[in-house]
């Protein structure tokens, strides 16, 4: 239980303090802590009320529940995937589909989407499990680009390049805040209750060594095979909540092999993988990361170009904007070679270099 103190601590915050901006009891309370923490309450109404702040929030926790799904099928069952994109799609088209064909609120893709997901995964898995290595990584490559070509080729049903569209159900962030802060904390439950049960065992002894798994009587197909349904039906889920939550979809954006697959890989390299909560941490990183660049510092470095009228600002805020590719190449650099158990499973040796002092007794 002392373990997971953190995480809960850190989950009731995310639980409670967006209720704030809504909810007048709450903000009176705020209030109140305000005039012993003043600048404590600006920075909780800067991040919770501000509609671009919360958006970021709300990108990270999609990317927890896609970087726990990819965690369990590379991390845990060492069969390394490129193929996130193709379930995300597929969970995401689902979702779409429903609303402009059958004429159903998308939301109903959330029991749809996954179970898509999973009969995706599941011919994929029993033909490509039989490869090993890099063979099977192509193999999810290929996966990939065979559902965006069919996303694009189809036009009767998914409008091809032109996607699909729906409206917005809320007009606020803060219930999709909230859907996707329930999708965060389900995948890292169901990542927890299943590693720590038989199959988590099986998945690992598959992981450190699938010859001498099968030479104890483990059943290496069938459990590679579990550990990718459910992995694929979490990256559905989360395709469904990105249709509901973005209102539009095309086949570039949801079979991305850059923007998801590569994503959801850097997630959970960099969190830590084998990890509970290193997708969260990675989650944040990665989101936070790519902002940074994307916005040139968050509009920081076109701002000091237009105080100092300064050419050579503006250039290096154009570059920086183009460079967030380069920004996450480094960055696995950079964990690979000090940190190559990520920040959560290296967190001790990380802890030690930054403050050196707290491992000292008195």
């Amino acid at each position: 239980m002392r373990q997971h103190r953190v995480p809960l601590i850190l989950l009731a915050y995310l639980a409670i303090f967006p209720l704030g901006a809504v909810v007048p009891g709450v903000l009176g309370v705020l209030q109140k802590a305000a005039s012993v923490f003043p600048e404590w309450l600006q920075v909780y109404l800067l991040w919770f009320t501000d509609t671009y702040l919360l958006n970021l929030m709300i990108l990270v926790l999609m990317w927890v529940t896609i970087g726990s799904a990819w965690n369990l099928i590379a991390g845990y069952t060492g069969q390394v995937s490129f193929g996130d994109a193709a379930f995300f799609g597929t969970g995401a088209y689902a979702a779409g589909l429903l609303s402009t064909k059958l004429g159903l609120s998308a939301w109903w893709g959330f029991l749809v989407g996954g179970p898509l997901a999973v009969l995706v995964a599941f011919p994929f898995g029993w033909i490509c499990f039989r490869l090993r290595g890099a063979y099977f990584a192509l193999a999810t490559l290929a996966l990939n680009e065979v559902m965006r070509h069919i996303a694009t080729i189809w036009q009767s049903l998914t409008k091809g390049m032109v996607g699909i569209m729906i409206m917005p159900t809320f007009v606020s962030k803060l219930p999709y805040y909230y859907i996707a802060l329930g999708l965060a904390v389900l995948s890292i439950v169901c990542i927890e209750i299943v590693v720590n049960s038989r199959w988590g065992y099986y998945f690992i002894s598959i992981r450190e060594d699938q010859d001498a798994a099968e030479s104890m009587g483990i059943d290496t197909h069938y459990y590679k095979m579990v550990s990718l349904c459910i992995a694929a039906c979490l990256t559905g889920l989360a395709g469904a909540f990105w249709m509901n939550y973005n209102g539009s979809i095309d086949p570039r954006s949801v079979f991305s092999l850059h923007d998801i697959s590569i994503m959801a890989i850097l997630v959970g390299i960099v969190g830590g993988v084998s990890t509970t909560y290193g997708p969260a941490v990675g989650a944040f990183i990665m989101v936070a990361v790519s902002e940074v660049f994307r916005t040139g510092g968050f509009g920081m470095l076109e701002g000091l170009a237009r105080m100092t009228n300064s050419p050579a600002t503006e250039v290096v805020a154009k570059y920086v904007k183009e460079a967030h590719a380069l920004s996450f190449g480094l960055l696995v650099i950079v964990i690979i070679l000090f940190l190559p158990n990520g920040v959560v499973g290296d967190w001790p040796r990380l802890k030690r270099a930054l403050w050196p002092w707290s491992g000292k007794k008195a």
